[in-house]
């Protein structure tokens, strides 16, 4: 299911009264640049004012909107109570800075969001507002991203808003197809990287096992929560190919444990002239082909040939 993200607008009472000396007044913008990141801040002197809390990077797991890192490319929908010129959409560029009415270029990337509520409410405090009320929320997910690749009918890049986990990333992406694992697997991404990662493309890479079919079935233990970068790789299920005296003949993807009665269920089981004592199965050991007399409880193995031949009677 699809979690609805909701963004909580608290209405706060009471009216913003502007400094004794008669309304706002003008102030050159804080000098802030590119490299300066989080550390520019809303101060404008060097750092985040007292109370707001050093941004650090993307947090291990977010537990809502109030907890998301902004970062460049996200857009926000700040409001101050009784101040309809300041509110509106403000987009975060590329160096990790928004343009603020009054207090010029401000720089944001690395905070969350009810940090950079206190720090911009601290800074129109300081010679604009007597206890200006702030409201910021996330308007569009632009600066975190996971991704998903593999057999799901929608593979690509989502932005990561607020809390995700597998079972929603896996709603967005349309579900898993036909011929998918019943495993999935979540390779989190190394620092810098800025498209999706494969477990064979980094062997040492840090990597989570889910299993679809717990899921499925209520096994929250298998929803992992997701990070900025990772990749949920979907991959093909292994298959066996069961043909002779069975329903509907073909390709068929399989589980670990499946046996041949399952694959024989899966080609829609056999028909009345099915010979089942003298099932075979073809299966290549050790660059070789060789076929094995096989029992219906046996196990099968990844592009095993099932035949099921036709009784003498």
């Amino acid at each position: 299911m699809v979690r609805t993200i909701a963004v909580v607008l608290v209405v706060l009472c009471g009216a913003f009264a502007c400094a004794s000396t008669g309304g706002p007044r003008p102030e050159a913008p804080p000098a802030v640049t590119a490299a300066a990141g989080p550390v520019a801040a809303l101060a404008g002197s060097g750092g985040p004012q007292a109370g707001a809390a050093e941004p650090t990077g993307p947090a291990e797991e977010y537990r809502g909107e109030q907890d998301y890192r902004i970062g460049p490319r996200d857009t926000l929908r700040i409001d101050v109570f009784n101040q309809p010129d300041l509110g509106g959409r403000y987009t975060v560029e590329t160096d990790g800075t928004l343009a603020f009415p009054l207090i010029g270029r401000v720089a944001v990337a690395g905070y969350t969001v009810r940090t950079f509520e206190q720090a911009l409410a601290d800074r129109l405090s300081a010679g604009y507002f007597r206890d200006p009320r702030v409201t910021v929320a996330v308007d569009a997910y632009n600066s975190q991203r996971v991704f998903i690749v593999g057999e799901v009918r929608q593979p690509g890049a989502y932005p990561l808003a607020g809390e995700m986990r597998v079972l929603e990333l896996l709603a967005l992406a349309g579900s898993v197809t036909s011929a998918a694992s019943r495993e999935a697997v979540v390779v989190r991404a190394e620092a810098g990287s800025d498209g999706p990662t494969l477990p064979r493309d980094r062997v040492d890479a840090e990597t989570l096992r889910v299993d679809l079919g717990a899921l499925e079935t209520g096994d929250l233990a298998q929803n992992v929560a997701l990070r900025h970068g990772d990749t949920v790789f979907v991959p093909e299920a292994d298959v066996v190919y069961v043909f002779g005296e069975v329903r509907n003949a073909g390709r068929y993807p399989i589980r670990k444990d499946t046996i041949v009665l399952h694959a024989l269920s899966l080609a829609g089981g056999s028909t009345e002239f099915a010979a089942l004592n003298r099932v075979r199965i073809v299966r290549v050991v050790n660059g070789r082909q060789v076929e094995i007399d096989a029992r219906l409880d046996d196990p099968v193995q990844p592009d095993d040939i099932i035949r099921v031949p036709e009784r003498f009677f």
